[in-house]
């Protein structure tokens, strides 16, 4: 069993160090992939079952990994493939099914959460180093990736998401809906 949860933590950090441009040739089951001229978008869902192995492999205690297994959990990939600069800004990004919004977990939230379990703070920065950044400015040709965490939700969802361009923001805003979207479960 502890071989087993090994594996699948190593392969969700390959996962999330593979390159987007990588991640493109297939994509796991319930995966979305947006892909035209200015950008290349991916998102990935992870089970309770990866999120918890990849964690306890780097020294998360049970009451942590039994927190993040009850998350909703994606992997995101983003590459600039325009000649402007792209800006990833989270609080742009809105997700929500058919009849409310699905807020996602701000990385702020996190540390008020650790202190209740008393994780140490080297666990903490492990935790920071696997989110996808709040604002990010990608430069043509660069490529970021990082996690997401929404509340787990039986019913899929949407996503919205806005990209302003330019040095200051002030260039075209590039918009994006991803429909269907599922928190991944574990297999039976």
């Amino acid at each position: 069993m502890r071989y087993t949860l090994y594996r699948i933590g190593i392969a969700f950090l390959l996962g999330i160090l593979i390159p987007v441009s990588a991640l493109s040739a297939s994509l796991p089951e319930g995966a979305r992939r947006i892909d035209n001229e200015n950008f290349r978008l991916v998102l990935i869902p992870r089970t309770p079952e990866q999120i918890a192995a990849f964690y306890e492999a780097r020294g998360f205690p049970k009451p942590a990994l039994e927190l993040l297994r009850n998350l909703c959990f994606f992997t995101v990939g983003f590459k600039n493939k325009s000649r402007d600069i792209i800006w990833l800004e989270l609080d742009k990004w809105i997700f929500y099914t058919h009849n409310s919004l699905v807020q996602r977990i701000h990385r702020r939230e996190w540390p008020a959460r650790w202190e209740k379990l008393e994780i140490p703070k080297n666990l903490q920065s492990t935790f920071r180093w696997t989110l996808l950044p709040e604002s990010l400015d990608f430069r043509p040709q660069e490529e970021e990736g990082g996690n997401i965490i929404l509340p787990r939700i039986d019913t899929s969802f949407s996503l919205n998401a806005s990209f302003p361009t330019g040095r200051n923001r002030k260039g075209q805003v590039l918009k994006i809906t991803m429909e269907n979207l599922r928190c991944a479960a574990d297999a039976e």
